[in-house]
C-alpha cells in the first residue's frame, strides 16, 4: 500500500485500501490492508464502508464452488 500510495495515487486522492483474499483446501482468509500512515479516525471512517470479512469469505466459498461444479462437468 506505502508504494501504491507513492507511486500510483494521485493528492486528491485518499489513502488506499487493499483487500487479501486468500483461499486454500479448507478454507478462505479475508484481510485488509492499509497504508501506516493513514489516521485511526480514517481508519473508523473506512472500516464503516468496507463489506464484512464474512461476507467476503463466503463469496469467495461460492466462487471456488462454482468454479470447481463448472469444471467437473
Amino acid at each position: 500500500m506505502e508504494a501504491l500510495d507513492r507511486d500510483v495515487k494521485k493528492q486528491n486522492e485518499n489513502p488506499s485500501i487493499g483487500i487479501l483474499l486468500c483461499k486454500d483446501k479448507d478454507s478462505e482468509v479475508v484481510e485488509y490492508t492499509m497504508s501506516r500512515s493513514i489516521s485511526p479516525t480514517m481508519v473508523s471512517e473506512y472500516k464503516m464502508q468496507l463489506p464484512d470479512k464474512k461476507l467476503l469469505q463466503q463469496k469467495l466459498h461460492d466462487l471456488f464452488e462454482n468454479n470447481n461444479d463448472y469444471e467437473s462437468r
